[in-house]
């Protein structure tokens, strides 16, 4: 009996480990997804403005002054 008592005892720490590993590991996993839904609107507004600056580049340069050594 105290064989099993102890066999039991050692699988209910084991298990009691596991279950706090698990919920650590699932705490990781919702900050890793918080943050990497972060870091995709940072690049859809950098892609945003590359893409404005690319349009003010390609402007007809017809409508700009000329350089003042002109």
């Amino acid at each position: 009996n105290v064989e099993i008592e102890n066999r039991l005892a050692e699988l209910e720490s084991r298990s009691s480990f596991q279950e706090q590993a698990l919920i650590e590991m699932s705490d990781a996993l919702a900050q890793v997804r918080m943050e990497s839904a972060q870091h995709a609107q940072l690049l859809k507004q950098a892609l945003g403005d590359m893409r404005t600056m690319r349009t003010m580049l390609n402007d007809d340069p017809g409508i700009e002054p000329p350089p003042p050594h002109y």
